[in-house]
């Protein structure tokens, strides 16, 4: 078992906007490559935006559970080691990121067929109800990984009497 590092955001959180950012160029250009590989023709631009979507971004299977004041999830990772996975912490939402490369560094012979790449895993979980982001706790087992958020302490409204 493998435990994976949680990294506690606040919602304007500058590096996983430049994280999002450069996924998201990197999805245009492998969308204007699909463009330019069928000539150019207009009518498209959604199916080649989603089809570049599919080729670099894998959006993992998963569940959730709520149990006695923790929400308890399951992502699928197959592929990935702790060290590529990255897991952030918001009040109101994990946001779960991987990147990995496959590259034949010393192979005797020559490669006929390859069909590993790069790829990224990136999935943002919004949650039933806040959770405490200093309780989060994350493990990585058989290409499962199992993350436990704690529900925010929510305390009750303090009534106030006037006095008339």
């Amino acid at each position: 078992m493998s435990h994976v590092a949680v990294q506690k955001l606040s919602p304007d959180e500058a590096s996983l906007l430049t994280d999002v950012q450069s996924l998201t160029d990197r999805i245009r250009l492998r969308a204007y490559e699909l463009f330019q590989n069928r000539s150019g023709r207009d009518g498209s631009a959604l199916d080649d935006w989603l089809m570049a979507e599919n080729d670099l971004v894998l959006s993992p299977e998963s569940d959730l559970v709520e149990t006695d004041g923790k929400f308890e999830m399951q992502i699928a990772v197959p592929g990935f080691d702790a060290n590529d996975i990255n897991v952030s912490a918001l009040p109101d939402a994990l946001i779960v990121r991987a990147e990995n490369a496959h590259h034949h560094e010393s192979v005797e012979g020559d490669v006929r067929f390859c069909e590993f790449g790069e790829k990224s895993l990136f999935r943002r979980f919004e949650m039933p109800a806040p959770i405490d982001v200093n309780k989060v706790a994350t493990n990585l087992q058989k290409g499962i990984l199992k993350v436990t958020a704690t529900k925010e302490e929510t305390t009750a409204p303090r009534s106030t009497s006037v006095a008339a």
